[in-house]
């Protein structure tokens, strides 16, 4: 098995947080795993993205310029990545802001309107965590004891108290992802 996985946004989506808590879940089964951020200097609000690579086997490179899957949370990042997805592979987006829905016939498209879902629970800080849930119910590559053990790697221990919510909101995106 491998994945090869762009997860794209505006800096402070968690984009790179749902990157590295991915990577820390393939370790914990013991993948080979390669975790590449990308971020312009102003952070929030600027756009950011990070590739993300699990494998059963070692890992020649972190630089991709094909993907099988493309979590895309921003318009930028959909009108720059969409053409990246190899054929046959996975594009997830976030709908809300995006004018120019993607097109392609070649790829499974599916959206998960992670906004809705967070103001619904009552956490924003939950988005890139529904969106988690909606790529993992897609492609379960990893089981979710080594998420939940991926996320007490990933926050610091004064916040643990905050992942049966995480948990929650992972939940929320497994069950309301939509393949178009």
């Amino acid at each position: 098995m491998k994945e090869e996985i762009i997860i794209a946004g505006f800096g402070g989506q968690g984009v790179l947080s749902m990157g590295k808590i991915l990577a820390y879940s393939g370790i914990m089964q013991d993948q080979e795993v390669a975790w590449m951020p990308s971020y312009g200097p102003e952070m929030r609000g600027g756009t950011a993205n990070v590739t993300v690579i699990l494998s059963d086997n070692k890992i020649s490179s972190p630089i991709l310029n094909k993907f099988d899957t493309a979590i895309i949370l921003n318009q930028q990042s959909l009108d720059k990545f969409e053409s990246a997805v190899k054929p046959g592979g996975l594009l997830i987006y976030d709908p809300n802001g995006i004018t120019h829905h993607p097109t392609r016939t070649d790829i499974t498209i599916c959206t998960i309107d992670a906004a809705a879902e967070c103001a619904e629970l009552g956490n924003a800080k939950a988005y890139n965590m529904v969106v988690l849930g909606a790529f993992l119910k897609m492609k379960p590559i990893v089981k979710m004891e080594n998420v939940i053990k991926g996320l007490k790697k990933s926050i610091p221990e004064r916040h643990h108290h905050l992942i049966p919510m995480n948990e929650q909101a992972i939940q929320v995106g497994m069950n309301k992802v939509i393949k178009k």
